[in-house]
């Protein structure tokens, strides 16, 4: 009975956190990423607008996240959004006029670069950066 017990015990400690997990967006131009749960801890980077990140716990008004290259931080709740946003995962990643290969770049863009998602169409996503540029974005290209 004790192991039953334990075991019900994990799976909820488990399913809890799992409940937790959760993509949110920075919803501001520029927010700081702090090496702890308050303004007192160091600054660690800052993200831009439209930064996605995956949320591991929330601590009163503060969240800890990991971030698409697995680095981790906190940031003010207040900060955040559900936006659906994308991060570029490549070193060089074109942007398109439409949904596919045979329409014109627009730009290209490095590494890092958030995006706020507009809409989906196949394996092809239209995005919109914080400065307004928009266009489309295969999947393969960003997290």
């Amino acid at each position: 009975m004790k192991l039953y017990s334990f075991l019900i015990t994990i799976l909820f400690i488990l399913f809890s956190n799992a409940a937790l997990a959760e993509r949110l967006s920075v919803n501001v131009s520029a927010a700081n990423v702090h090496s702890g749960p308050g303004k007192n801890y160091d600054i660690l980077w800052k993200v831009e607008k439209y930064h996605p990140l995956f949320i591991l716990e929330k601590s009163d008004s503060w969240y800890h996240f990991r971030d698409f290259e697995g680095d981790e931080g906190w940031i003010y709740k207040s900060l955040l959004r559900k936006i659906p946003s994308i991060i570029t995962n490549r070193k060089k990643c074109n942007v398109r006029a439409g949904p596919g290969t045979g329409y014109k770049i627009l730009f290209s863009v490095e590494k890092g670069v958030p995006f706020k998602i507009i809409k989906r169409k196949g394996n092809w996503i239209h995005i919109e950066h914080a400065d307004g540029d928009k266009g489309w974005i295969h999947k393969s290209l960003v997290w």
